[in-house]
């Protein structure tokens, strides 16, 4: 029987509540799968500042790179927004990805045809999306150097060298050689050296996939199209910047971004977690929608692990469970059969895998 390592790290806010439930999932998932996971807890953010003083301690990263894959929930909250930043939870995430190599962000954003009355666009305009946001996640304004402020002004740099916008670049073709193949390339080439340079290397790259559309948008436009027709879009390529917000973006086209999962991968160990915030005006009252990270573990499964029976398992039951009309307290107002508590929508999910 195959055994995987997994590294969870549950973080703050509702971080512990959501990560137990897509550990309850992958739990039915592998008894019917013939593989076992084997989890080991690391800290990060800011349970792990208040307990040994870094929000990243140097036992996380050891433990996430000799694992198999990482389970992630959420981190930060106000209770440490005023601590030096290379403090703060969010510096220690950032400095996560750089050590774990973590290049490629991966940002599904699907409209689920039992939630299309949840999103706040006409259903005509959003049925049957189905998209990729796939984000350089180590390197652009985000890690650029020089950046730094004094008492009059702030500065950060935007940088990309060729070589980080070639392996992003491959990324994004590949994924879409398994989608419809169609590419937009997200940029600012108008105005910004970067990405003049960005575009240039897209197109280079772009020659090696040559079943692969490759079309190009400036940022400000590809914020319109994406409300304005979403179905447009198959894989979207940006820099870190860019990504961060179309993504969120995105995320609204479902109605909630509670159900929205992402994956950051590279060279090394990847990384799986919902791509909302730790919340922690709710954390503790079994109310947080764990869809998102439940679909984070399908997508660790499918990406990671190689087992696609299983990702698809997972799929199916969470669409089962939103068809019969399961809903947390996020999506309640939208045909709901019964309001579930977090552990409940966990509970049901992993029941339909195991039927």
């Amino acid at each position: 029987m195959k055994n995987y390592k997994i590294t969870l790290i549950k973080g703050d806010g509702i971080g512990p509540e959501i990560i137990d439930e897509a550990v309850k999932v992958l739990d039915a998932v592998s008894s019917c799968c013939g593989f076992h996971f084997e989890y080991d807890e690391a800290l990060m953010g800011g349970c792990a500042y208040d307990m040994t003083g870094d929000p990243l301690p140097q036992e996380t990263i050891t433990k996430s790179l000799n694992s198999d894959a990482v389970l992630f929930g959420a981190i930060g909250g106000e209770k440490w927004d005023r601590l030096p930043r290379e403090k703060r939870p969010e510096s220690g995430l950032l400095r996560f990805r750089k050590e774990l190599g973590v290049y490629a962000n991966l940002r599904p954003a699907i409209v689920y045809d039992e939630l299309i009355n949840a999103s706040s666009l006409k259903p005509s305009v959003i049925k049957g999306v189905d998209l990729m946001v796939v984000r350089e996640l180590i390197g652009g304004i985000y890690f650029g150097e020089p950046k730094g402020r004094d008492e009059s002004k702030g500065w950060n740099t935007m940088v990309y060298t060729r070589d980080e916008i070639v392996r992003i670049a491959h990324n994004a073709f590949k994924i879409a050689m398994e989608r419809s193949k169609r590419v937009c390339s997200i940029d600012k080439a108008n105005v910004l050296d970067v990405s003049q340079l960005w575009r240039e290397t897209v197109e280079e790259v772009a020659k090696e996939y040559p079943e692969v559309a490759l079309s190009h948008m400036y940022v400000d436009n590809a914020a319109m199209q994406l409300i304005r027709d979403p179905k447009q879009f198959d894989v979207m390529l940006t820099g870190n910047i860019f990504g961060d917000i179309l993504s969120d973006e995105a995320s609204m086209l479902s109605g909630s971004i509670g159900l929205l999962p992402s994956a950051s991968v590279g060279a090394k160990i990847g990384v799986y977690e919902p791509i909302h915030g730790s919340a922690p005006d709710i954390a503790g009252q079994g109310i947080a929608n764990p869809i998102a990270t439940i679909s984070s573990a399908s997508m660790m499964l499918r990406y990671e692990l190689g087992e696609i029976e299983a990702a698809d398992k997972i799929d199916e039951a969470i669409k089962k469970a939103l068809k019969e009309g399961y809903r947390t307290q996020d999506l309640a107002q939208f045909d709901a059969k019964e309001v579930c508590s977090t552990s409940e929508i966990g509970s049901i999910v992993a029941n339909y895998i195991v039927r």
